[in-house]
């Protein structure tokens, strides 16, 4: 069959997303719960690459080291059996009742280093099992009044935090690269960083910067109303996406976690094409839900779904590339009479006096007609299949 993943694909699904029990503010759960050496079964099944996972999505937080072993033990064994591998691990900071007023950035000092506590030994976990990028999430990194915490703070714990756990990846000779994950509010009302530009800043603070990009996720940016292509691309351009969360999301909504291109295909697209024009060779990791109505038997098809539609937009993107009228119009539109090429290379005084000594036709440059409209008609079209 077409569309069918392979490996090379690096297609990743966490144990939260195929094992969420259907869930919600307003509902009690739909599905019995799965092991995780179940859903690593389903996810070799459906054809995935890896899997991935926070501290407690495997080992339940109030295990006991007995209990952690075994747990470890049969899902290493899972992992061998299907040849999944985790390239990716994440703590959970945000579920627990300690952490109700965030974790780095909580007010109580004792949380603070609780959190740090539980990521050491997550990051053990993470490492343990073969993950190379880890991931932070900051779920209740945030406040529902602005009485009740100081941002200067609250960022200060956080780049403490960061740095701390840098020290200690260094220290343990880890080979791990940290991704902070952004998103602009829920659980709680507003959340500290909530954009891939405000971690981009934030990074730059940090004292091993080199070791941190960023995990941008599209309902995340999608919630903020922003663009999300041009926030993957700022982070690609600053050498710091180290990891990606595909799903979907209609604008200004709750967390949606849809299928991968199952509300915004257009979107959807361009994120692809670019992903696969940049040579992007990271997970592809769906952090997405199936519906509230799905049984397990469409929870498989929800996991086919996602690695389906990114592979068929992939083949959209390839043809794209290769349509003559398409790039016909790309080329018209970036045309280019060389006449300012002298500008190439950066400043100069002797171009700066060249530039101001220029005459430019404002009338011609206002006339010259860009056929977006054609172009992006092209574009639907070969979304539509008619090209």
């Amino acid at each position: 069959m077409a569309y069918e993943p392979q490996p090379e694909h690096k297609f990743t699904f966490g144990l939260w997303t195929v094992g969420n029990v259907g869930r919600d503010p307003f509902g009690v759960p739909t599905r019995d719960p799965i092991s995780p050496v179940e859903i690593v079964h389903m996810l070799a099944e459906v054809g995935a690459y890896g899997v991935n996972l926070h501290d407690n999505d495997l080992v339940p937080i109030d295990a006991t080291p007995a209990e952690r072993d075994r747990i470890v033990r049969d899902f290493k064994r899972a992992l061998e059996e299907t040849g999944l591998v985790v390239p990716m691990a994440t703590t959970n900071l945000f579920t627990d009742p300690a952490f109700k007023d965030g974790a780095f950035t909580s007010n109580d000092p004792r949380v603070r280093a609780y959190a740090l506590q539980k990521t050491m030994r997550s990051m053990d976990l993470g490492v343990e099992l073969g993950a190379k990028v880890y991931v932070f999430w900051g779920g209740r990194e945030g406040t529902e009044t602005d009485a009740s915490k100081n941002p200067l703070d609250a960022a200060k714990w956080f780049r403490e935090a960061i740095n701390f756990l840098c020290e200690y990846a260094i220290d343990q000779g880890y080979d791990l690269k940290f991704a902070l994950e952004p998103k602009p509010n829920e659980p709680r009302s507003d959340l500290y960083l909530p954009t891939v530009g405000a971690m981009l800043g934030f990074i730059a603070t940090l004292d091993h910067p080199e070791m941190v990009g960023v995990n941008p996720e599209v309902a995340h940016e999608h919630m903020a109303g922003l663009n999300f292509l041009h926030a993957v691309a700022q982070a690609w351009d600053a050498g710091k996406l180290f990891h990606i969360d595909l799903n979907d999301q209609l604008f200004g909504r709750y967390d949606q976690d849809f299928r991968f291109g199952s509300a915004m295909l257009k979107q959807a697209f361009f994120l692809v094409k670019f992903l696969e024009d940049v040579g992007y060779d990271g997970s592809r990791h769906f952090d997405a839900h199936a519906y509230r109505t799905a049984g397990y038997e469409d929870v498989r098809e929800f996991a086919r779904g996602c690695m389906r539609t990114y592979l068929i937009l992939k083949e959209k993107a390839e043809r794209f590339n290769q349509d003559a009228e398409i790039q016909a119009l790309l080329q018209e539109i970036r045309q280019d009479d060389g006449s300012t090429s002298y500008l190439a290379g950066g400043y100069s005084r002797e171009k700066a006096e060249r530039l101001k000594n220029e005459t430019f036709d404002r009338t011609a440059l206002g006339a010259r007609n860009l056929p977006y409209e054609r172009l992006d008609q092209l574009t639907v079209e070969i979304l539509l299949g008619v090209r």
